[in-house]
């Protein structure tokens, strides 16, 4: 039998090795998944949310270990772990509230006896390919809509987040969910492959571009709902009427928290001419305020890259931009001693021939960039293959919005960044990715509608 390796990215000590699917078992649990989903899917709507409900108290009881597990699987700092778990109650919460509506009959005609109405109908086995970097939402996001509206879930969490997939998957039997229904698959690519090769009606995926890619391929032509939740290189303007120091705070935060390892961070800062010298002093001030340590303290704010690959990534975007002429005003070389370390990196004299202001950094680098007003700006924001998320910092709403309604994504912030609300759509566009999560949208994602046509006999 194969195994998966868990390691610690603080220190690359081996946490466990796990016992790994492989094709076989995937096939069995698939199987298993298709014929157990037309009895989940005929349970009550309340006795399904019950589930949920259960699954929430779970987690707020066992917060602290679970909060511990994420922490030494991927490296996010322990504050940051327990936040994240914090942060799901809202979207189970969002949930519970919302499915019964979303997905209710709708009649949309009804005279001489004809009546017309729409149905949501479960999608019925759903593949979930999910992300590492916030194993509970992510993960979440997909799982519980779908158990909800009466679908079967083979989730493969991503191998750096296992044994929060593991978690969820125990916690969510545990609240009643039959473990035909809620199957959790260990292991790496070759588990995902087999995934994808199975008989699924619905694959959803959280990750980078190149591997969203893949996956399309691998289903294309199959006619299968597909979506995906890929990556962003995500731009903040900072107008020249800003609150400088307030600007500085939040996108320095929107920018380095969880080490930068977030779909929605911040990874490219364009600042007005007349106020970029007093921006970039108050945005390295907060950086270097950061403390970089053990993950499991308190008070760290930076903590060990999760994939020791991305270590070779961010090194070379700052030696390409350096190169090309930028300058490094704080950081910019690998940790010291054992495990993933990238300092916090802060550059300017930026511009977009560098790899820095171009491709996905994944991690605590930004580049900031001068402009001379909103045209250059939204011309830079939009010159991209990307498209998740951008904003505006400005006092003045119609300035925000009308900058904002040129550039091309998903979500748009004014005066705020890296946020995600249960209530609104996630979704991107460009190579960011392919349908939504979230919101009532978000949850009739995992239906189809079925038409009626029902006339009165006689």
């Amino acid at each position: 039998m194969s195994t998966l390796e868990v390691r610690n990215p603080a220190n690359g000590e081996l946490v466990i090795a796990l016992p790994a699917d492989d094709a076989g078992s995937v096939a069995l649990k698939a199987g298993a998944a298709r014929a157990a989903q037309p009895a989940w899917a005929a349970w009550p709507l309340s006795e399904r949310l019950a589930c949920l409900k259960a699954f929430r108290d779970a987690v707020v009881a066992q917060r602290d270990a679970l909060a511990t597990t994420l922490t030494r699987e991927t490296g996010k700092p322990i504050r940051m772990a327990r936040n994240e778990l914090d942060g799901l109650l809202p979207r189970i919460d969002f949930f519970l509230a919302e499915c019964a509506q979303a997905i209710a009959p709708e009649t949309v005609y009804e005279e001489g006896g004809l009546r017309e109405q729409i149905e949501h109908m479960p999608l019925g086995v759903v593949a979930n390919i999910s992300a590492w970097n916030y194993p509970w939402f992510v993960g979440c996001n997909v799982i519980l809509p779908a158990l909800a509206t009466g679908n079967a879930v083979l989730y493969k969490p991503s191998e750096y987040a296992t044994l929060t997939g593991l978690e969820i998957a125990r916690l969510l039997h545990e609240a009643g969910v039959p473990r035909q229904v809620m199957a959790c698959l260990v292991g790496a690519g070759e588990v995902g492959s087999a995934l994808l090769a199975q008989e699924v009606d619905g694959v959803f995926f959280t990750g980078s571009h190149a591997t969203g890619k893949r996956i399309a391929e691998a289903v294309g032509g199959r006619f299968v709902k597909l979506q995906l939740e890929l990556g962003g290189k995500d731009p903040t303007y900072v107008c020249e009427d800003a609150d400088v120091a307030a600007a500085a705070a939040s996108l320095a935060d929107g920018a380095m928290y969880n080490s930068g390892q977030s779909c929605c961070s911040v990874e490219r800062i364009y600042v007005h001419e007349a106020i970029h010298d007093a921006f970039v002093e108050a945005f390295v001030q907060t950086v270097g305020g950061f403390r970089m340590g053990d993950p499991m303290n308190e008070d760290t704010y930076i903590g060990p890259l999760t994939r020791m690959p991305q270590l070779d990534v961010l090194s070379a975007q700052v030696a390409d931009a350096r190169e090309r002429g930028a300058r490094v005003l704080t950081g910019g070389q690998v940790g010291g001693g054992s495990g993933n370390w990238f300092e916090p990196t802060v550059l300017v004299d930026v511009d977009h021939t560098m790899e820095v202001m171009r491709e996905e950094s994944f991690g605590p680098v930004i580049g900031i960039q001068k402009v001379r007003d909103d045209a250059e700006a939204v011309r830079l924001m939009n010159d991209t293959r990307y498209g998740l998320t951008a904003g505006v910092y400005t006092p003045d709403e119609a300035r925000a919005r009308r900058i904002l309604a040129q550039v091309h994504a998903g979500s748009v912030y004014w005066n705020c960044c890296d946020r995600v609300s249960p209530r609104l759509p996630w979704s991107g566009v460009r190579d960011s990715g392919l349908g939504l999560t979230l919101s009532k949208y978000g949850i009739q994602a995992f239906t189809r509608t079925k038409a009626w046509h029902l006339r009165t006999a006689g």
